[in-house]
């Protein structure tokens, strides 16, 4: 009838299996996303290094807090980011949604990093 694992290890096992198959260079990062309740986090991460090359995240001070948590929170963390990387000229990522699914906050981080340069 339900599942007894908590959701957040059934995102985890979600987010391992993805990985398998995602690997970020440093030509070519990996986007990271954290999503929790009340914020929103990305990074940039070279994993063949082993480097974030840049993050941003609405515990920053980039966005008011009444926004950190909602879609307009998540839009302003993929326009930073995106900025971001185009001053390290890093202009292609590989998206990691990171067992979530690709609606809501996590679609709207994408789709505003998309808007401001980046290509996924």
């Amino acid at each position: 009838m339900f599942n007894k694992k908590p959701r957040n290890n059934m995102r985890r096992k979600r987010h391992l299996r993805i990985r398998k198959s995602l690997v970020g260079t440093a030509l070519r990062p990996r986007l990271s996303v954290f999503r929790s309740n009340a914020n929103m986090s990305a990074q940039l991460i070279d994993d063949v290094n082993g480097v974030t090359i840049a993050s941003a995240s609405t515990l920053e001070d980039i966005c008011e807090d009444a926004i950190a948590g909602n879609i307009k929170g998540a839009e302003v963390v993929g326009k930073v980011l995106a900025e971001r990387a185009l001053e390290k000229n890093i202009k292609n990522v590989v998206f990691d949604r990171s067992g979530y699914l690709y609606h809501g906050r996590v679609k709207a981080l994408a789709d505003a990093a998309r808007s401001a340069g980046l290509e996924f």
